[in-house]
């Protein structure tokens, strides 16, 4: 899940409903993205499940990984690229993949560090979680995959990734797609106490804090994220298929020792890598981010998010923010498949 920069305020609410309509759009400061632009392709309906499996696997080398990663739609198509969470994997977009490939982009969806078939090439590489690394995979991928600008999604670490990419190199960003908005964070303010509420919503986090609960997790992966996505899904009714085509990419290598140090490296109890001192301190620097952007939220998204209010000035450029009603928690490209199409449509029609 998406720790947000503190000391925003967190939503422990299940969700303030924001409006009764499907989709709620609100305006931002500088231009509005409308829910139904007459320059977008509208999307067929399509039920959350209809698809379970993508073509086969690909494998590239990119950065210090060889990454896993599936592919969809034309190869000349304009190029998206979609990025899962915690604990999730790429399977949250079995359903967007086929559906913006019938709309004629070209989808890329990896596996990030640590999951799936996702490798480091040397076992001497630090296994690192901080935030600036996992959004410079991203620009390795595309820089592999020869694409020079993206339309980027995507939703708990993946928005956060995706959120990264769009604030340090604008100029490979044709739109953003972040589900609970601007998740860049700041270890300085992750110092700071919360409320007790507010810091009991985050108890992963602290018990990844302490050796047991890293024996914790890695003995019980499955346990552990089933109990978050039905915490963080309280409605989604998934069943034992769906949940374990994703698990199957936590018994990755180095899966536990890059979702340790994510958590960790928040709070400041472990350094990142120096090489990327420089990125981390720039993000502290940007006061906005200037792609077109739609920030997406759930009605029924049982994890910690900020309000939608807290973080709309971050988003200098032509915006709009959805509510997704009927139930949708946090994985919402999985819950509400063409929802996330839409807005990877819609933005990219800014």
């Amino acid at each position: 899940m998406s720790m947000l920069e503190r000391p925003d305020e967190i939503n422990l609410q299940r969700r303030r409903l924001l409006g009764a309509a499907a989709v709620t759009a609100t305006a931002a400061q500088l231009g509005l993205i409308g829910a139904a632009d007459a320059k977008s392709t509208q999307l067929p309906t399509t039920k959350p499940g209809t698809h379970t499996a993508f073509a086969p696997l690909k494998q590239i080398d990119a950065g210090v990984l060889n990454v896993g990663y599936v592919e969809a739609g034309p190869a000349g198509g304009p190029p998206v690229i979609l990025l899962h969470g915690w604990p999730y994997d790429i399977y949250s977009y079995v359903d967007v993949a086929p559906l913006l490939a019938s709309a004629g982009y070209r989808v890329i969806v990896p596996y990030l560090r640590g999951y799936g078939t996702t490798r480091f090439l040397s076992n001497d590489t630090m296994r690192n979680g901080q935030q600036s690394v996992m959004a410079v995979d991203a620009i390795a991928l595309m820089d592999a995959l020869k694409i020079q600008k993206a339309i980027i999604g995507g939703f708990d670490w993946g928005a956060r990734n995706a959120d990264v990419v769009a604030a340090l190199w604008p100029e490979r960003c044709n739109g953003l797609v972040s589900v609970s908005g601007y998740l860049i964070g700041n270890q300085a303010a992750g110092k700071q106490p919360l409320l007790p509420e507010a810091e009991h919503a985050w108890w992963y986090q602290y018990y990844f804090a302490t050796e047991r609960g890293q024996l914790g997790y890695d003995k019980n992966r499955r346990a552990f994220a089933k109990l978050i996505w039905r915490s963080a899904s309280p409605k989604w009714k998934f069943d034992d298929a769906t949940f374990e085509r994703s698990a199957a990419a936590f018994d990755n290598p180095d899966h536990v020792a890059i979702v340790i140090h994510n958590y960790r490296w928040r709070l400041s109890l472990v350094p990142g890598e120096p090489q990327y001192d420089a990125l981390e301190q720039r993000l502290d620097q940007i006061a906005s981010v200037a792609v077109p952007t739609i920030t997406l939220e759930g009605d029924a998204n049982g994890a910690p998010h900020p309000d939608s209010a807290s973080y709309a000035k971050k988003f200098s450029g032509k915006y709009a923010h959805r509510l997704i009603t009927g139930g949708i928690g946090h994985n919402l490209p999985q819950e509400a498949p063409q929802a996330f199409a839409q807005a990877v449509i819609d933005v990219d029609a800014h």
